[in-house]
């Protein structure tokens, strides 16, 4: 099983906080790759509650849609729960798949902020995979559709939508 997932996180022009998930996109497939399920959820940051003008214009997140969410822990519960029933196994035998490492890197520090436990055993940069497949410098999500042939569809850096375009090149390039 493959569980690819794509984070949105609390962003400043300038960076100076640390940041914090504020959405959670995520599309299960089978070895087959036959999309079992998808997911999406807004989380309220408890850091940085108050999102930025930068935030809201690159990732179209209202600061009504964060303020509506649940926070981190309660969020992450029910996905895991939605893998482990949608696929029908444990946690542990689930790929991770993201467009880079920064999903990676921001889930697990968003588990330690919460102090709960980092649950996958297995990640997989599929940009970095895309890249050395191609002989070429990794490139973002959209160039890569571009590369492709795919037309992006959706929002670009919405959790789903981005997690639906990179379920698209992964079928295309045909990763197991």
């Amino acid at each position: 099983m493959y569980l690819i997932i794509d984070l949105e996180a609390t962003c400043w022009q300038y960076p100076k906080e640390e940041k914090e998930i504020i959405e959670m996109g995520a599309v299960l497939i089978d070895r087959n790759y036959k999309i079992l399920g998808e997911y999406q959820s807004f989380v309220r940051p408890v850091k940085n509650p108050i999102l930025s003008k930068f935030c809201k214009d690159l990732t179209s997140i209202t600061q009504e849609e964060i303020d509506n969410a649940e926070i981190f822990p309660v969020v992450f519960e029910k996905f895991i729960n939605w893998v482990i029933q949608t696929a029908k196994c444990k946690i542990e035998e689930i790929t991770f798949c993201s467009w880079g490492y920064y999903d990676k890197e921001q889930l697990i520090k968003d588990c330690q902020l919460h102090n709960i436990k980092y649950p996958f055993v297995t990640h997989r940069s599929l940009k970095h995979e895309f890249a050395k497949k191609r002989r070429i410098k990794p490139v973002g999500l959209k160039k890569a559709c571009e590369i492709c042939g795919i037309k992006f569809e959706g929002t670009h850096h919405r959790a789903l939508d981005d997690a639906r375009n990179i379920v698209k090149i992964f079928i295309k390039e045909k990763w197991k």
